[in-house]
């Protein structure tokens, strides 16, 4: 019986190629959103690097943090007293103007960046849905934690969604060691597999290349068969 091969991620904000990676490579994606937010502090779900003036600065979407105790990923909601959505279009537009495939990619990135929709997990999962469809990747490997069985915490949260997917195989972003405890990952008859995701050089239209960066400098650059062809899809 072939192996399947799950990877389990909290929605980020229209992430970098690896968070993409995980996708291209594995039988089913997991959008984490049951887990609760930081409650200080910008994270991967709310800001990402982008080329601006001065090199790569980070573009962010302002969350309301006017609550009291726990709140998931689900239930985050987006600062809706301040243009955010229309100030990172106009630096991806200033910015971007020049790259090859700006004409080719402007308008669809505008339409995801200027969503209305205003919870955190729904838009950041809407742009990675709808960019992955237009890199040809099949919708049918999402799927959403809060709608999915499992038990326990931390590690043995993980081993069971990767259960309820029918997944045997784990895939981590770091070395298999950083969090996960692998002796409860083999006992449950779930293999660890290490992403090891090394981000391939492509030209930028700004000087020295900058690795790290949001998808959408890579769309604007080098075009969806580009990104197509870094990623591996086939």
């Amino acid at each position: 019986m072939p192996e399947r091969i799950v990877a389990i991620h909290q929605p980020n904000f229209f992430p970098w190629l690896g968070y993409f990676n995980k996708i291209v490579r594995s039988d089913a994606f997991i959008f984490l959103d049951h887990v609760q937010f930081p409650k200080k502090g910008g994270n991967w779900s709310n800001r990402v690097k982008l080329i601006d003036g001065s090199g790569a600065g980070w573009v962010t979407a302002p969350v309301a943090r006017n609550y009291h105790g726990f709140r998931s990923y689900r239930e985050m909601r987006f600062r809706e007293d301040s243009s955010w959505r229309e100030k990172i279009l106009r630096t991806i537009e200033v910015n971007y103007q020049r790259a090859p495939f700006f004409l080719d990619n402007f308008d669809f990135v505008a339409g995801l960046v200027l969503s209305g929709e205003c919870g955190l997990a729904a838009y950041n999962e809407n742009a990675v849905r709808k960019i992955s469809a237009r890199l040809g990747i099949g919708e049918e490997k999402f799927h959403r934690s809060s709608e999915l069985p499992f038990e326990g915490q931390s590690n043995e949260m993980l081993v069971s969604l990767a259960k309820s997917v029918a997944a045997d195989v784990y895939m981590c972003g770091g070395g298999a060691g950083e969090y996960q405890q692998s002796e409860v990952f083999e006992a449950a008859g779930v293999t660890l597999l290490e992403q090891g995701f090394r981000p391939t050089r492509y030209t930028q239209v700004h000087g020295e290349w900058v690795p790290g960066l949001s998808v959408i400098d890579a769309l604007l650059n080098v075009g969806t068969l580009g990104v197509r062809r870094l990623l591996g899809v086939s």
